[in-house]
């Protein structure tokens, strides 16, 4: 195997591997930590989603709070501080829905879907903030509204169109 990119979120790999049937091929893989997709949920009845620019697709998108894990950290931990450094919030109840592979075909990234809940602010001087590349804003919408908003094609971005079905 050798290591064609290493860069600050993803690198990318390229092995020689061997199927079964004896032939012979090389595949690329994209290594990514896994990542956490939270849905805040301050009641039964409204979700928190974060809007940010992704320069990769050049706008402006909807999206459930989300973010890789830390070396050695817990999903549930992750969960927790993503919390607080997208919405500025931190839950007191944090609760696995789900785990998903996005894209198999050519990536390892593994999607943790959270339902967080009991939101609270943090304590004063807190350290958990948005990273330096992120510009985001936080509102608040009703879950029958945010899953308009993927009927009318205003949320496109898929990790949150799924997790809206998971309440």
């Amino acid at each position: 195997m050798a290591i064609v990119y290493a860069g600050r979120v993803f690198s990318v790999d390229v092995e020689a591997v061997r199927l079964r049937n004896g032939r012979e091929f090389k595949v690329e893989t994209v290594r990514h930590r896994p990542s956490v997709v939270l849905l805040p949920m301050p009641d039964r009845e409204h979700v928190m989603l974060v809007r940010q620019f992704r320069y990769s697709v050049n706008r402006e998108l909807w999206e459930a709070p989300a973010g890789s894990l830390d070396p050695d950290e817990s999903a549930d931990a992750a969960a927790a501080r993503e919390c607080e450094e997208e919405i500025a919030l931190i839950p007191e109840r944090v609760e696995r829905l789900a785990a998903l592979f996005p894209a198999p075909g050519f990536c390892d990234e593994e999607l943790i879907f959270f339902r967080v809940s009991d939101l609270r602010e943090p304590a004063a001087g807190s350290p958990h903030k948005p990273d330096e590349d992120e510009d985001i804003h936080a509102q608040l919408f009703t879950v029958a509204e945010a899953k308009a908003m993927v009927a009318r094609g205003e949320i496109r971005d898929l990790k949150t169109a799924y997790a809206l079905t998971l309440v």
